[in-house]
């Protein structure tokens, strides 16, 4: 029982060092705004496009950027708990036979 458990735990540090690998995007106004995150939710690029930059005003990028960073953060999300949810599976299937199931 015991060595299933330390292999699902080694399972679990293995998503999360994949989903660090994983990028996902987001963008508003047509690209204006673009922003790179990895599945586990940490942004790694911003970009804003310059001559929107020069044209907009401080509360449209800021209400823009915080519209893109919620999105990205959103399929970040989906994506670690779509990794999640297919190690639990195959991890409850390797347990099953602990309980005589």
């Amino acid at each position: 029982m015991f060595d299933k458990l330390m292999a699902a735990q080694h399972k679990a540090e293995e998503i999360k060092k994949r989903l660090d690998t994983v990028s996902v995007f987001a963008e508003v106004e047509n690209g204006a705004i673009k922003v790179t995150a990895t599945a586990n939710k940490a942004i790694t690029d911003i970009a804003i496009d310059p001559d929107f930059y020069a044209q907009a005003d401080r509360e449209e990028i800021q209400e823009l950027l915080q519209t893109a960073i919620n999105k990205v953060l959103e399929q970040a999300e989906n994506v670690s708990a779509a990794e999640m949810q297919s190690a639990t599976k195959d991890m409850l299937g390797g347990l099953g036979g602990m309980f005589g199931a």
